[in-house]
């Protein structure tokens, strides 16, 4: 077993609760409740009206499924929508064409495997997020699943929490490398051990994107791990009271933590926090074990570290060993693998799989990688745990289907929300920018030589593609009802978290891709060893990037 087991009790309340929306929504399609009505007990069950359809958002607990859960979200999208899934920055899956009279069937289908759709949306906490690469690299100081797991506990259905100023998002690393945007969030956790050995946490509250971007504070350096359920709940309890109700932009706790100060938010919580019977909160020992027992110890092999038929079969195949040189990552096992599987294709939409792809992983899964897939904050999916000699097979069949683009932070795998093809709040479309720009970087020899650069694209300022962190950030603006975009750089949302700056004005779609391409010449031609994009940039400022983006643009 790699993820963790719900229970009797976990399933009898997904029965009840999908139970429950079907008589909701049956009053709805009677008349009997108007949409003003109906709006707010839809949300709470994850379906949003948008621009074309209902869209249903699924939850994808630390974004870790199996292959039975792959399988039925892979059914899902055939039988009740068009035959695809978009995986999200989340780490959930959202499905963008449903019906409302299926919705109470695919909550079945769904607490059938585990899944659910509660608590994405509305005003409460949401999804927790983690390191794709959990329980398989060396790098963490403990797996942060177990983590998110007692997290997802406590915080579903908490009824002091339900109603927030606003929602309110977490992600725990467990490494140093950080693949969550740990900082980007309203509660940010880094495990970490103190001088003696213990366990514990690094505490950042107050991040966040949107119309004004924060990179959370480190409040508390060090956090006892055995306290992290009653400090979270002295952090929701200060923002609760504290959190602005009266204005829908100023109610993300980050505006809290900036107009109160870092420090003195930081005092607040301590003085909440000493108030509480902690031991009533905090998760007892015998918890803790019986959650991380429920991942189970995976039967790893005893290998080699290297594997001579790996070596052979990339060294036969050029196309093989691109993919592993740019989506394999070490394992913590000799003769193991991470395998990441790259949902960016050029000309796809990027996060999206088909019911085919998705039961092509699911498959995948179940024979090579111990049944254990996960969603990453990237919109792509990893295999964490594959041996060396099973990856030249992996890799075959991910080429059947599409899925073997060997792009892993290159210029090409672009985040991007759905944007106006979508939303009902996008001022502009994202997908179609992230194509042309794919596109325009196909060749892969190309994109290699370019090396990690991370784009993020926005197709309004909520910033779901989080563009504010990225390399390059591309956010999508009205002009008079046409479509702008607005170019930032030298954003990161990595362990070297920092806020894009804008480098100048807007410019119309037909030029995205090429300023892109300019800024990748500028860099290409300034660039001093080694150095990424955002070193360069970082190193040298936004001067010669704005040269040579407007010297013969048209912005707006």
């Amino acid at each position: 077993m790699s993820l963790y087991a719900y229970d009797q009790i976990d399933r009898e309340m997904l029965a009840d609760r999908a139970a429950e929306f079907r008589g909701q929504v049956a009053r709805r399609l009677s008349g009997d409740l108007t949409e003003d009505q109906f709006k707010p007990l839809r949300l709470m069950n994850g379906l949003y009206l948008q621009l074309h359809a209902y869209m249903l958002r699924v939850a994808i607990p630390y974004g870790t499924l199996d292959g039975r859960q792959m399988r039925a979200l892979a059914a899902i999208a055939r039988d009740y929508d068009k035959g695809y899934g978009h995986f999200t920055t989340r780490t959930n899956i959202q499905f963008h064409w449903v019906r409302l009279k299926d919705t109470p069937d695919i909550l079945d289908r769904l607490a059938a495997v585990d899944l659910h759709a509660i608590q994405t949306s509305g005003n409460c906490i949401r999804n927790t997020t983690t390191d794709p690469y959990a329980g398989a690299t060396a790098e963490e100081v403990d797996d942060p699943r177990v983590w998110s797991e007692a997290i997802r506990q406590w915080s579903t259905f908490h009824p002091e929490f339900t109603y927030l100023p606003r929602k309110f998002k977490i992600a725990v690393t467990g490494s140093a490398k950080d693949r969550t945007a740990a900082r980007a969030h309203d509660i940010g956790l880094k495990i970490k051990r103190s001088r003696e050995g213990e366990l514990g946490f690094e505490v950042m509250v107050g991040g966040g994107m949107g119309r004004t971007p924060y990179l959370g504070p480190t409040i508390r350096e060090f956090l006892p791990a055995r306290s992290l359920l009653s400090y979270l709940t002295a952090v929701l309890r200060v923002y609760n009271r504290l959190g602005r109700r009266d204005n829908i932009y100023k109610a993300r706790i980050k505006i809290l933590v900036a107009s109160t100060g870092a420090e003195e938010f930081g005092r607040q919580v301590e003085a909440e926090w000493a108030a509480l019977d902690q031991g009533s909160i905090d998760l007892p020992d015998l918890e803790l074990a019986r959650i991380r027992a429920a991942f189970g110890v995976i039967p790893f092999e005893t290998l080699p570290a290297r594997s001579e038929a790996f070596e052979a079969a990339r060294a036969a195949d050029l196309a093989l060993a691109r993919f592993a040189r740019n989506n394999l990552a070490p394992h913590k096992k000799p003769g193991y693998t991470i395998v990441n599987i790259a949902l960016k294709a050029p000309g796809e939409t990027p996060g999206d799989a088909t019911s085919a792809q998705m039961e092509a992983v699911a498959a995948l899964a179940e024979r090579y990688g111990h049944d254990d897939i996960r969603v990453t904050h990237a919109q792509n999916l990893v295999l964490p745990h594959v041996k060396l000699d099973d990856v030249p097979a992996v890799f075959a069949e991910l080429q059947r289907h599409g899925l073997a683009t060997a792009n892993l932070d290159l210029i090409s795998d672009i985040i991007a929300c759905p944007g106006l093809d979508y939303c009902a709040l996008a001022n502009a479309r994202a997908i179609p920018i992230a194509q042309d720009i794919a596109r325009r970087f196909e060749q892969p020899d190309r994109a290699e030589a370019i090396g990690e650069l991370k784009i993020k694209i926005s197709g309004c300022i909520n910033a779901c593609g989080h563009h504010h962190v990225g390399h390059i950030g591309i956010l999508g603006v009205d002009k008079k009802g046409e479509e702008f975009y607005q170019l930032s750089l030298g954003g990161s949302g990595a362990e070297d978290a920092s806020i894009a700056s804008i480098l100048g004005p807007a410019l119309p779609a037909d030029q995205v891709a090429p300023a892109v391409e300019a800024l990748v010449d500028a860099y290409l031609g300034l660039k001093t060893g080694e150095e990424r994009f955002l070193d360069t940039y970082r190193r040298l400022g936004p001067a010669p990037f704005k040269e040579a983006v407007y010297a013969d643009a048209h912005p707006a």
